[in-house]
């Protein structure tokens, strides 16, 4: 495969809900460039499992790590689980998350803060928990994946829309923070992706979503992880506290 990116070596990635998806792919991404990688999953252990042992014929070492996110405990065990095995962190890639679709006038309390909770909260203790690591290393990368609904916001998620937006709100908000330290944070927001948020989704209704996106097509997780590994990479060496937008032009 060619590539414009220089293999990398004894560099640790984290991604977050990394055991499938976005996250699954951008944990491929990083192992076919060198870098050790740990995924995080809370309820996808089999996946979880399957994935690891994929990443392992890149010829690298793979971790996977259960823990819930949305807890600062579960962010820590985390981050005390990479220290062990690596002893550093070099890129960090906040995915974990759910979407929810409901009227906001039919969801529970509970459902609100689980939604806020798995999609926001995971964002900003994942980003407590290693914080110092990176501020006394000096170098390193934070990546948060956002969503153009946290750019214009969608009917039907109006809380999931509500954490993504949060999740470009701290990445600006950290970028500045970290930057003195020489950390990079920023944000990715991808549009209609083909993943598991969108299988409950007929034919017709992906057909017509299709329709309002220039480029003519849904996206491939792929084509988040190719964004995400750039904006890791020392090729954004000057990028901090940007959102990119990966929708096919879905948001322009």
């Amino acid at each position: 495969m060619k590539t414009i990116y220089p293999t990398i070596t004894d560099k640790v990635a984290v991604i977050t809900g990394g055991a499938k998806g976005i996250g699954g792919s951008i944990a491929r991404r990083f192992s076919a460039m060198g870098y050790n990688v740990v995924i995080s999953y809370k309820n996808s252990k089999l996946k979880a499992l399957s994935l690891i042992k994929e990443l392992s014929q890149f010829g690298v070492r793979a971790v996977a790590v259960c823990a819930d996110l949305a807890t600062e405990k579960g962010a820590r065990i985390l981050r005390d689980r990479v220290i062990e095995e690596f002893g550093k962190i070099d890129v960090l890639i906040n995915n974990a998350g759910t979407a929810w679709y409901s009227l906001l006038v039919n969801m529970s309390e509970k459902e609100i803060d689980s939604v806020l909770s798995d999609n926001l909260k995971s964002c900003i203790y994942t980003s407590k928990a290693f914080y110092d690591d990176f501020a006394f290393s000096k170098t390193g990368s934070i990546v948060n994946i956002s969503s153009v609904w946290g750019i214009k916001g969608s009917s039907m998620e109006t809380v999931y829309s509500s954490a993504k937006a949060g999740i470009i709100g701290f990445t600006k908000a950290l970028a500045k923070e970290l930057a003195p330290c020489g950390i990079r944070v920023n944000a990715i927001a991808p549009g209609i992706i083909d993943t598991d948020m969108i299988s409950s989704f007929s034919e017709q209704e992906i057909s017509e979503m299709t329709k309002e996106i220039p480029c003519g097509r849904i996206g491939a997780p792929d084509d988040v992880a190719n964004v995400a590994l750039f904006l890791a990479s020392d090729l954004a060496s000057y990028i901090t506290g940007e959102v990119i937008n990966v929708s096919g032009g879905y948001v322009i």
